[in-house]
Order: C-alpha cells, then sequence, then structure tokens
C-alpha cells in the first residue's frame, strides 16, 4: 500500500470515528426515532394486509427501539440478582406481541425508547458542565529553566518549576506570579466574569485565562492537585452520589417489580373463574397491568431531578459533594459561621486616621507608613496599602529602626524618633487622652487601635479594623427570611464579636471560641435545632465543618476546610447560601411533585384497567407519557 493510500485510509478512519463521537451520545434517541419510523411502516403494511412484512418491521421496531433498555435491564438484573423496571417493560412488550398486539407492543418500546433517550440526555446535560470544564485545562505549559523555553506536557510540571503564560493562554496549573503583571478571567473557577488584575506574589489557578500580559509563574501544587482538578473531582463524586430518597426508591423498586409481577400472574387466571373473562380479555388485562402498574415514571422522579439540580449549582459556583447534602440543605434550621474570612475579608483595613492639631494628615502618614513598611505584620501592611491610596509621595528610607517585640515599631526619620504601637508603648495617659479619649470609643467598636508618637508626643492614632464583607448584610438577611437562625462563632475578644455581630446582622454571637469549642457549640445548635450548617474557611473551622449536618466552605478557604465541606462556595459569594437552600428546597417540591403526579397516574390506570375500560395503546401512552413528563419537569431545575 501506497504512503498517499495509507494516509488516505487513516484520514478516513479519522473521520468516521469524528463521526462517531458526535453521534453516540444520542444514539438512544436516533434509535427511538428510527423505531418509530419502522412502527408506522408496520402500521402501513398491516392496513395492506401484508401480514407478514408489517410483523418483520414491528420486529426490527422491536430490536431497534428495545435494545439499549433491554440490555441495560439484563445486565442490572444478572448484576444486582434483582428484577427492575427495565425487565417488566420487556415481558408487557413480549406478552403483547404473544396474542397478537403488535402494534400496541411495539409503540410501548417507542415510547420506553424515548422516555430512555430523555432520561440519557438528562444525564449528558448534568455532565456537560464537566466535560466543558475538563477542555479548560492545557495540557502542555511552556516551562522556563536557565533562559530557555520548552513545551512540556502538564504532568511533567513539579513544584517549584516556572512556567511563561503569554496572553490569550490559559494557565495550565495553579502557581504564583514572581514577574509580569496581567489581567485573568477567573470565571471558570469563580464565576466572576469582571477580569481580575494580577501582579507579582499573586496567586493563579488553572483553566484560567491570562488575557493581556505575559507571566512567569512558580508552579505551588502538583497538576493533579490543582483547584482546577479539585472542582471537577467534587462535581463528579456528587453526581455518583445518591440521596437518601434515590436509595429508597430502589430499594423500594425491586420489591414493587416482584409484587407486580405476582400480580400480574394472577391477573392470567383469576378473573378467568371469577368474573368470566375470556382468556383472551383476562391475559389482555395482565399484560396491561403489566404496562401501567410498572414504576418507571416513580423511579425517574428523583435521579433527574437531583443530577439538574447539582449541575445547576456547579455552573453558579456552588459544588455539591453529594445528593444528600444538597437535600439535606432544604432542612436548615440553623447555620452558625465562623468571622474571619467568612463574614469578614479576613485582612485589616484603615478605618480612622487622627492627627493632633496643627499637623498634616499627609506628613503624619507618610512617615508611619514608611516606617511600617519594614513589617511584614498585616496591621504595617494595611496601613502601608492605606497610605499609597491616599498620599501620592513616595515612601521615605528611616535612619534606624527597631522591632519592639509585643509592642510595636522604633524608628528615627530625619532627625526625629517615632513609635508606632500599643499605648503602653507610648505611654497610657498620653495616648488616652489623645483626641478627648477617642480611642476607648473606638476601640469599642472592635477596632484595633494603633498610635503614634513624635519626640513623646502623641501626633496620631489609626483605627483597623477585619471588615465586613459587603454581601455579608444581604446574605444574613436573606437566610433570616428564609426562617433560618444564623450565629456567629469566633476566637475574637467579647468587645470586637458584638461589633461584627450587629454590623452583619446574625442572630447571636459566642466569642472567645477556640475549634474545640466551636465544636461542643455546634452540638449544642444541633440539639436545640435539629438540622444545622457551619460555614468557614480556615484550619480551624474544619472539626465544625464536618460536626455540622451540612459543612459548607468558602472557596478561598484552605484544602483542608474545602476537603471537609460537603457544599463549597467557589466565589467566596455568602449569598450564594441562600441560593442553594433554594435550589434544594426547588428540588425537593419538585421531586415531590414527581411522586405524587406519577403514584396518582399508576394508581388511574390500574384502575381503568380493572373496569376493562382501559386498551392497551392508551395504557402504554399514559404509563410513559407520565414518565416523560416527569423527566421534563426535573429538567426545569436546569434553568
Amino acid at each position: 500500500m501506497t504512503t498517499e493510500a495509507k494516509a488516505l485510509l487513516k484520514s478516513s478512519n479519522t473521520n468516521d470515528e469524528n463521526i462517531w463521537v458526535k453521534i453516540k451520545p444520542h444514539a438512544e434517541l436516533i434509535a427511538a426515532l428510527l423505531s418509530g419510523v419502522l412502527i408506522l411502516a408496520g402500521w402501513l403494511l398491516d392496513r395492506s394486509d401484508l401480514a407478514t412484512a408489517s410483523i418483520v418491521t414491528y420486529l426490527m421496531a422491536f430490536i431497534i427501539g428495545g435494545f439499549a433498555k433491554a440490555k441495560e435491564g439484563i445486565e442490572e438484573t444478572i448484576e444486582n440478582k434483582e428484577l427492575n423496571v427495565e425487565m417488566l417493560m420487556i415481558f408487557a412488550a413480549i406478552g403483547s406481541a404473544i396474542i397478537g398486539y403488535w402494534t400496541e407492543g411495539a409503540i410501548l418500546i417507542f415510547i420506553f425508547a424515548v422516555s430512555g433517550a430523555l432520561e440519557t440526555y438528562t444525564m449528558n446535560k448534568s455532565h456537560k458542565e464537566i466535560s466543558s470544564l475538563m477542555e479548560l485545562q492545557p495540557e502542555e505549559a511552556l516551562r522556563v529553566f536557565e533562559g530557555t523555553e520548552e513545551r512540556v506536557h502538564v504532568s511533567e510540571l513539579a513544584i517549584g518549576d516556572l512556567i511563561l503564560v503569554k496572553p490569550g493562554e490559559r494557565v495550565p496549573s495553579d502557581g504564583t506570579i514572581v514577574k509580569g503583571y496581567s489581567s485573568l478571567d477567573e470565571a471558570a473557577i469563580t464565576g466572576e466574569s469582571l477580569p481580575v488584575s494580577k501582579t507579582a506574589d499573586d496567586p493563579v489557578f488553572a483553566g484560567t485565562v491570562n488575557l493581556n500580559g505575559s507571566i512567569t509563574v512558580e508552579i505551588t501544587k502538583p497538576n493533579n492537585e490543582t483547584l482546577f482538578q479539585k472542582i471537577i473531582e467534587l462535581v463528579q463524586s456528587a453526581q455518583s452520589e445518591k440521596s437518601p430518597s434515590q436509595l429508597f426508591i430502589e430499594k423500594f423498586e425491586g420489591t414493587y417489580v416482584k409484587i407486580v409481577l405476582a400480580v400480574v400472574v394472577l391477573m392470567m387466571f383469576v378473573p378467568h373463574f371469577l368474573l368470566g373473562w375470556s382468556w383472551t380479555e383476562t391475559f389482555y388485562r395482565a399484560m396491561i397491568l403489566l404496562v401501567v402498574a410498572s414504576p418507571c415514571a416513580l423511579v425517574a422522579s428523583i435521579m433527574p431531578a437531583t443530577l439538574s439540580a447539582i449541575s445547576n449549582g456547579a455552573r453558579h459556583g456552588i459544588l455539591f459533594k453529594g445528593g444528600v447534602h444538597l437535600e439535606n440543605l432544604s432542612h436548615l434550621r440553623a447555620i452558625a459561621f465562623d468571622k474571619t474570612g467568612t463574614l469578614t475579608k479576613g485582612k485589616p483595613e484603615v478605618t480612622d486616621f487622627l492627627v493632633k492639631q496643627g499637623l498634616t494628615k499627609e506628613d503624619v502618614l507618610l512617615k508611619a507608613a514608611s516606617i511600617e513598611s519594614h513589617s511584614n505584620h498585616p496591621l504595617a501592611n494595611a496601613i502601608v496599602k492605606y497610605a499609597k491610596e491616599n498620599i501620592s509621595e513616595p515612601l521615605v528610607h528611616p535612619e534606624s529602626i527597631e522591632d519592639v517585640t509585643g509592642f510595636g515599631v522604633k524608628a528615627a526619620v530625619g532627625h526625629d524618633e517615632w513609635k508606632i504601637g500599643k499605648a503602653a508603648f507610648v505611654g497610657k495617659e498620653h495616648a488616652k487622652a489623645f483626641a478627648d479619649g477617642a480611642a476607648d470609643r473606638m476601640a469599642s467598636e472592635g477596632k484595633t487601635v494603633v498610635f503614634i508618637q513624635k519626640n513623646d508626643e502623641v501626633v496620631g492614632l489609626i483605627t483597623l479594623k477585619d471588615v465586613v464583607r459587603e454581601e455579608t448584610k444581604q446574605a444574613i438577611d436573606q437566610l433570616k427570611k428564609q426562617g433560618i437562625y444564623t450565629i456567629m462563632l469566633t476566637g475574637d475578644s467579647q468587645t470586637t464579636a458584638t461589633a461584627i455581630a450587629s454590623e452583619s446582622h446574625v442572630n447571636d454571637h459566642i466569642a472567645e471560641c477556640l475549634p474545640e469549642n466551636k465544636v461542643e457549640h455546634l452540638k449544642k445548635l444541633k440539639e436545640t435545632y435539629g438540622n444545622v450548617a457551619m460555614v468557614g474557611d480556615g484550619i480551624n473551622d474544619a472539626p465544625a465543618l464536618a460536626t455540622a449536618n451540612v459543612g459548607i466552605a468558602m472557596g478561598e478557604g484552605t484544602d483542608v476546610a474545602l476537603e471537609t465541606a460537603d457544599v463549597v462556595l467557589m466565589k467566596n459569594d455568602l449569598p450564594k447560601i441562600a441560593e442553594a437552600i433554594d435550589l434544594s428546597r426547588k428540588m425537593n417540591r419538585i421531586i415531590k411533585q414527581n411522586v405524587v403526579f406519577s403514584i396518582t397516574v399508576i394508581m388511574f390506570l390500574i384502575a381503568s384497567n380493572f373496569l376493562q375500560i382501559l386498551d392497551l395503546p392508551y395504557g402504554v401512552i399514559g404509563h410513559e407519557g407520565s414518565t416523560i413528563l416527569v423527566i421534563l419537569n426535573s429538567l426545569r431545575l436546569l434553568r
């Protein structure tokens, strides 16, 4: 074979594979529609008195339309040693053919195949977010080593490697920017549509898009441990884990099928002897019973709804680790919140800045920030950040600087000696008297007060506070409207806790909580309210997250919190909790609708059959139609 011929053959095989990949997700629906065409052809042949050709055509409709569900039913029966709904449909179709009702049996197979294809569509739709997510992660990265660039597979990247991410490229692995500045689209991770500006020392995540500048990134996690991979694993495990309702229905299905078969066997004989029905009528009614009593709609009441809700949540940045947690959310009566990083931003910010009369704020702030720029303390970083946002002059370099552990920092700038720190460091009496005792008033509001002294005279004070998130009040108010009790558990002092609790609108708060105390308080809440959730982000929250009925972690929290929690908010967006509860309640409402509707239809069809007013075609349409309606009702959760 020539090279050209081999290339042509390879191209042809590749095209065939591509066509099959496109067709495969729709194979069941295509088979169902082809079955419908064959049924129509069989009916026309029967009307033309071509009985043999009609039966052959119907048989083809049976095989093509029923193959997928029959295969599924037989395999599950063998594996679980338990009869299922699919087997009932097979028996009913075969029974209809035996008594000469080929058209009715074929229609049964057709509608059953359509409902099966619709259920498969729901499954595929629920997995779509995972597939689209997996496609977002690049397979290769541009590794930089000693000035040379090398294109490598992401699996070859190790912690500490440097990679270059150019404009328009996706970040291949989690890391920290060591060089460059850019804006990144993090929608795949957080759901946030607006780009986020990033510069040196800022973290970047696999799957996000570098929009404009080139950045050099140092890898901080192996490829299989990235936040991106964790999101995929969380949703995959959630879709495979079944809710309590689904597990109950599956257990119920096996017993119910046995009961139906037993009643059908009795139906084949008892009405003939007790009611005087003919053998044909008796067998016909038994076949109708086999069809209408099958719990197809009941079985389809839960799983499509659960998968649709999980997919909806994933698309909006709410990751559920299983249907059980999604179901439990609707039963919550109380939610406990950690403070730092959950209700608050987790980083102190300057809230007030006062200086002695006669001095300029700009000069005092410049000197204070210049001194604090030599410290890594969170309060010092907040003061420096505040200064850079409010003054245009560059920071100066102190002639000398001394860190006094536990009190503050002392420095010489020009001919002046400066002190920045606690009241005891600058003199308690001077500190208390400054600005008519403003320090005590601000401390009572939960603020941390830092004093500024120049040459033995207090010349200013700066207050800092871990600021409540902008969306916190909205989130708590929404939860209160849903009838949920809210409480804050924090390790902070009573003064700070009271101030933050008031600002965030929670019902109650408990201060000075160690991790073990949080667990104890959660246990008490469970005794009082029954179903309780915990929301946190840190390592110290992990025990409480595990203790709660539902643990909810903030997406920017620690790995331990993410792994322990049952629900993850990828965007640290607290109002998403109320959305998740609404989604859970809507899912449970739809499941109840599905269950009540399916049972009502089954009972109505069974009664109509015993009264001999229901023919097989209408029984098939009523039964399978109810299954399709139940699945379509569940698909509403995808919106």
